[in-house]
């Protein structure tokens, strides 16, 4: 039985490793007010960023599908591993060596499985590139050196060489204590007749990594004329690879991607390789399929999708990359950023036309690439003969839906006005007419049943790119919308829509307690929980006593919110903590003492108000038929109560 991690040491782990530096390994962050970072969601689709970081705090929190928590809730989120397991990598990561208690630290033994197949590549990936400098392997450092590829270029890019013999890695990695089932369960071996053997052999090997740089497969290119194998043999879905989600090079292009607010999909490993040596560095590609929507949810998250931001995709001018052309034409309205194609001149691929013709050729053909709707207009039209009438209303059937579906209005009738002149059609307006009924169909939900229509391109956007303040469905979150009126219930928790401007007072309140607890201290601790009229809040409000009050949080923002979080008595509870530690309050200033005085005042006199009216309605009760001492009690405190209502509307949070 694995041991227990040490608490020290996780707790270490946890305040070594800051959040905003792991979370920008998988998304582009920009700031967000308030000290806060915000990016596109890695946990749900959507169109403008909602997904918020605190550095300061420690905390994610997307205000779209309300996923949030710590920095390791983020990597166990987002890698799919256990507890143990993010703490291992993140623990890896910081450089601490961790302490396992119930019989100790055993290697191989203790490790999650996740972080031993990521192991066993790490070791494959520097055996096959040592292999590189093999005398077998001489075919294939000619292989790179007849694409223009040295030894340089080739450890800048980890490329490696599998041995031709059958289990040369399997018994490498066996003697570095991988078991059998490690090494069939992670695609490096297969079954043989007498145990595993080497699955690639005899092959180049381009190491194939995710979005944090870590090696999760392998492509294989085949050498020789007696390999019977496919050109290239990628590694097979397993527990850390599936190849629709993955892009080669994206750990080496996405900085990049990032400050130029442009991605290049290429389409081979070469490409990959001839593109960022030749100076354009954005360049990323399949691997071993066609591009998706996974990939594109990947490349979304890297630029920061918006209309400023493009992806350029490059194929070769033959059929088959026509084809792949308008398969990506496809996902063009699941990316806000403008899309766009680069073909070069007698259809050579990237690393072809950097072999030909230098390194400023593969430049210049990203820089004159033209709009991707622009290249399917024209490949539908040329699929039919315009020298007939027939062929002409056929082409402007097929190719005006495509106009249609330019997001920039404009643009689109530029375009309409040009399809009718490659049509050879007359009467423009008859084109525009065409186009812009089918436009305005699309946005009315017409073109929502069919595929990738503006319409539901645009449905998606208005139901998954809400920011703060607009949508707040809990994890969990049972049948039927939300909305003002009818809030979502988080299972086994609170209803976590809490945003009616009756309640705004309660939630800033509570942001302060979490964000600033020096301000509101040492009044908050002092306020009951009944003070707060939303069940959730007054939940929260008791997580922070139980937790320690304000006065506790000792300056140590971090470890107060942990312990508020720990203190929840469920997710529920615990994502609308975190919610509220992250959002920003809705001061147009930083939170000072004044505001957060109106904020402490402005809670206690709604509960005045209602005691009042409670009170009144007693004293109204008891003077019909009630005994005069109960009436008169009642009465006393009526005229208490009013006269510390008086006393807090005029002087406000000193009244307290």
């Amino acid at each position: 039985m694995a041991g227990r991690i040490n608490d020290d040491d996780v707790r270490a782990v946890r305040n070594a490793v800051p959040i905003d530096a792991v979370v920008s390994e998988y998304l582009q962050l920009r700031p967000g007010g308030g000290g806060n970072l915000k990016g596109i969601c890695p946990f749900h689709d959507e169109k403008s960023p909602s997904f918020h970081v605190s550095p300061a705090k420690g905390l994610y929190h997307c205000f779209g599908c309300q996923e949030g928590g710590d920095t390791v809730d983020f990597v166990m989120k987002v890698e799919h591993l256990s507890f143990s397991e993010t703490i291992e990598r993140l623990a890896a990561q910081a450089g601490i060596t961790l302490r396992y208690e119930e019989g100790g630290y055993t290697p191989g033994r203790q490790q999650g499985e996740r972080t031993r197949l990521l192991e066993a590549h790490k070791v494959a990936a520097q055996f096959y590139a040592e292999q590189l400098g093999s005398a077998e392997a001489e075919i294939g450092r000619a292989f790179l050196a007849d694409r223009g590829f040295d030894q340089a270029a080739a450890e800048r890019f980890g490329v490696g060489y599998a041995p031709a013999g059958w289990d040369h890695l399997t018994r490498f990695l066996r003697g570095r204590g991988f078991t059998d089932k490690e090494l069939t369960l992670s695609g490096l071996s297969q079954d043989g007749r007498r145990g595993p053997i080497d699955r690639f052999r005899g092959r180049l090997m381009w190491p194939i990594r995710d979005i944090t740089g870590e090696v999760v497969g392998f492509g294989a290119r085949r050498l020789r004329e007696d390999d019977n194998g496919p050109k290239y043999l990628n590694t097979p879905e397993t527990p850390i690879y599936r190849k629709s989600q993955v892009l080669y090079g994206i750990d080496l292009a996405k900085r990049d991607i990032g400050k130029q607010g442009r991605a290049v999909v290429v389409e081979g490993y070469t490409d990959v390789m001839a593109c960022h040596l030749s100076g354009v560095t954005t360049a990323i590609a399949t691997c071993g399929t066609a591009f998706g929507g996974e990939h594109v949810k990947i490349l979304r998250r890297v630029l920061t999708d918006n209309s400023r931001s493009e992806v350029v995709f490059t194929f070769d001018g033959d059929a088959a990359g026509q084809k792949a052309a308008l398969r990506a034409f496809e996902d063009d309205q699941k990316f806000a950023s403008r899309t766009s194609i680069a073909v070069s001149p007698g259809g050579m691929d990237p690393c072809d036309l950097r072999l030909a013709k230098g390194d400023e050729a593969v430049e210049q053909l990203i820089e004159e690439r033209s709009p991707l709707f622009e290249f399917a207009i024209r490949s539908f039209v040329t699929q039919h003969n315009l020298e007939t009438a027939e062929g002409r209303s056929a082409a402007l059937e097929q190719a005006a839906p495509v106009v249609a579906r330019i997001k920039d209005v404009s643009i689109r009738h530029d375009y309409a006005v040009q399809l009718a002149g490659m049509l050879g059609i007359l009467d423009e307006r008859f084109v525009v007419d065409r186009v812009r009924q089918l436009a305005r169909y699309a946005a009315q939900g017409g073109a929502t049943r069919g595929r990738g229509g503006p319409g539901q391109a645009q449905g998606q956007g208005q139901a998954q790119g809400r920011g703060p303040g607009e949508q707040t469905a809990g994890r969990g979150a049972g049948p039927g919308p939300a909305g003002p009126g009818r809030p979502t219930t988080a299972a086994g928790g609170p209803a976590l829509y809490m945003r009616t401007p009756a309640l705004h007072r309660e939630r800033e309140l509570l942001k302060l307690a979490l964000q600033h607890p020096k301000l509101v201290a040492p009044a908050f601790d002092a306020y009951l929980a009944d003070e707060f009229t939303a069940a959730p809040y007054a939940i929260v409000r008791a997580a922070i006593e139980a937790a320690g009050g304000v006065a506790a949080a000792a300056g140590d923002d971090a470890a107060y919110l942990a312990r508020v979080r720990d203190a929840a008595p469920d997710d529920g509870v615990r994502s609308l903590i975190t919610e509220l530690a992250v959002e920003p309050p809705r001061s147009r200033r930083e939170p000072d003492a004044i505001y957060a005085g109106e904020q402490l005042a402005g809670v206690r006199l709604a509960a005045v108000d209602r005691r009042i009216d409670d009170v009144r309605s007693t004293v109204h009760r008891l003077g019909a038929q009630g005994p005069a001492d109960r009436f008169e009690a009642a009465q006393r405190e009526l005229w208490t109560l009013q006269q510390y209502r008086e006393s807090l509307r005029a002087r406000g949070a000193a009244a307290l």
